[in-house]
């Protein structure tokens, strides 16, 4: 059926548009819920998740899963607005004391607090150099170029010293937490 609903819509065909909304529209809405912990913005995240799959409604393969097509869009969406959040500090404030205000259940909690930690500890792990160029990079969201300048070094030494500074905090993570993951994944 979803195989049908797929070719029907790289036609253009609005009602098996509507079919696959209301087939995975509420699944995806509650991933981005319990995962930017606001409503709001979860909505408006899928309302673009779809018009995504309109625009390229064309060029989606009909004979690969639908599923993973769409959450991948989802993934990718998550991905941009929390590297939007590192650019914009105030946004990424307000990211975070909403997470941690609408974190209602003492495991999300202490998951979010355990991953903080550990994400200082890796950050406090790297020589002050590299620690350095890090935060100007991922968390004050300069350029390399910006950064080089500041340090006064070239830009490919400023991205040997973030590869090696993500190889560093990754290895602090484990993959079995998602928190965990979406974390390293922000810090892409």
């Amino acid at each position: 059926m979803e195989r049908e609903l797929v070719i029907l819509l790289n036609h253009g065909d609005e009602s098996a548009f509507e079919k696959l909304y209301h087939l995975y529209s509420l699944r995806i809405l509650k991933k981005l819920v319990f995962i930017l912990k606001e409503e709001e913005i979860a909505k408006e995240v899928l309302q673009d998740i779809f018009l995504t799959i309109w625009d390229k409604r064309q060029s989606i393969n009909p004979n690969q899963s639908f599923r993973s097509y769409i959450f991948r869009i989802a993934e990718n969406k998550i991905i941009d607005i929390f590297r939007k959040a590192a650019r914009d500090r105030k946004l990424m404030d307000h990211m975070v004391n909403v997470s941690v205000a609408s974190s209602c259940h003492t495991e999300e909690s202490v998951a979010f607090k355990e991953s903080n930690t550990i994400l200082q500890t890796a950050i406090n792990k790297l020589s002050p150099q590299r620690k350095k160029i890090f935060i100007l990079c991922r968390i004050e969201g300069k350029t390399y170029d910006e950064v080089a300048k500041i340090v006064g070094i070239s830009t490919g030494t400023v991205n040997d010293h973030m590869v090696k500074a993500m190889r560093t905090i990754r290895s602090c993570f484990t993959a079995a937490n998602i928190t965990l993951i979406l974390l390293m994944r922000f810090l892409k």
